[in-house]
């Protein structure tokens, strides 16, 4: 795609029928008619829902879903800085056919060379449950999300043909610069939130800025396809009115990492401590036998090692995010959830400690 549109108003319906024509689903003409809606809380992307209308013989999806660029410029900034949308893009264009995650199949991607304009057009999900961060999920609901992160982890751990993608590998300058950036995004989120986060929690963040060097310079030990922000609000349950149980949506943050930092991310700022707490042990063993089914073995003292880091991913998220994207009242809520859930995670298992540990002892 030379030209594509980057915001909702720009879509035409030749446009429309271009697409659906050029995949096989609607003939060339079949688009009528369409409308739009946006949806969802995404601060860097934006999400928006197309109802379609037929000519007279002609048939086709009655809905689709277009992911656009940000109308923030900040949040767009960001995106294209750390090359987001081109991570996103990569993702449905090149890794999602040969993995077993369940995520809306593409029919349309495009990028702009700058890396700050992009689209997709997939299919419609829905109806569907959306994860929320805010109201948490049901054990149900987290066994589900554990098992599916397996159904990437393991197929792209030590596979090179996955982890060799060009736009994959992380540019040689970013490790410095997230060091060098993260102090002054601890510094904006200390000031926002210091009376909102209990002291003993902040101290959890304090620490991992005090550590950066140690945290973006670390390497994984078995590394593997990462989601890099597995949380409530990206995922759907009961797809396609409970046909199936589970989506996993946006990939902006896709990287190669080791598979159990979803694991702690999410039971960290993903769900929270109330239902980790009880069912940790539980979630744990279900992720080394969703891996053992796909013929990868864990050992137990690397599984926790690699959870224990993954709460970190949790705060550093939380803190850098918070200040790189534009505020909303949802936002403050959502990264004040995050990092209460991930230093719980961290106070709990010492991961700071774990981080200084591995560092000393390669």
């Amino acid at each position: 795609m030379a030209e594509f549109p980057t915001t909702p108003e720009a879509i035409s319906i030749g446009w429309l029928n271009a697409q659906l024509c050029g995949q096989g689903i609607a003939a060339a003409d079949a688009v009528e008619s369409f409308g739009w809606q946006r949806f969802g809380t995404g601060q860097v992307g934006d999400s928006v829902r197309l109802t379609l209308s037929y000519r007279a013989g002609h048939a086709g999806p009655a809905t689709l879903v277009i992911k656009l660029p940000s109308p923030d410029p900040t949040s767009r900034a960001t995106a294209a800085s750390f090359q987001l949308y081109r991570k996103e893009v990569g993702f449905y264009q090149e890794l999602a056919r040969h993995l077993e995650v369940r995520v809306p199949t593409p029919i349309g991607t495009a990028i702009s060379a700058q890396g700050d304009e992009f689209l997709i057009l997939f299919e419609d999900l829905g109806p569907a449950r959306g994860g929320n961060q805010l109201a948490g999920c049901t054990l149900e609901d987290a066994r589900a999300a554990i098992v599916e992160a397996a159904a990437f982890h393991a197929p792209s751990r030590g596979n090179s043909d996955l982890l060799s993608a060009q736009w994959l590998q992380p540019r040689a300058d970013l490790g410095a610069q997230l060091m060098a950036l993260y102090p002054q995004a601890q510094a904006v989120f200390r000031e926002r939130y210091s009376d909102l986060l209990a002291p003993e929690l902040m101290e959890i963040c304090e620490g991992l800025a005090n550590h950066a060097e140690l945290w973006f310079a670390r390497q994984p030990e078995a590394p593997c396809l990462v989601h890099g922000d597995f949380r409530l609000d990206n995922m759907l349950f009961d797809i396609k009115g409970g046909a199936e149980p589970i989506a996993v949506l946006d990939w902006q943050t896709v990287a190669i990492g080791d598979g159990p930092t979803d694991i702690g991310y999410f039971l960290g700022c993903g769900v929270g401590s109330a239902l980790r707490r009880p069912h940790e042990e539980e979630l744990l063993a279900l992720y080394a036998e969703a891996m053992a089914l796909r013929n990868v073995r864990l050992a137990p003292r690397d599984l926790m090692d690699q959870y224990r880091i993954g709460a970190l991913h949790g705060v550093s998220t939380a803190v850098f995010s918070s200040a790189n994207v534009v505020r909303t009242d949802r936002g403050d809520e959502n990264f004040l959830s995050m990092a209460r859930g991930a230093c719980e995670l961290a106070l709990d298992h010492d991961s700071l400690g774990l981080l200084k540990h591995k560092a000393r002892n390669p």
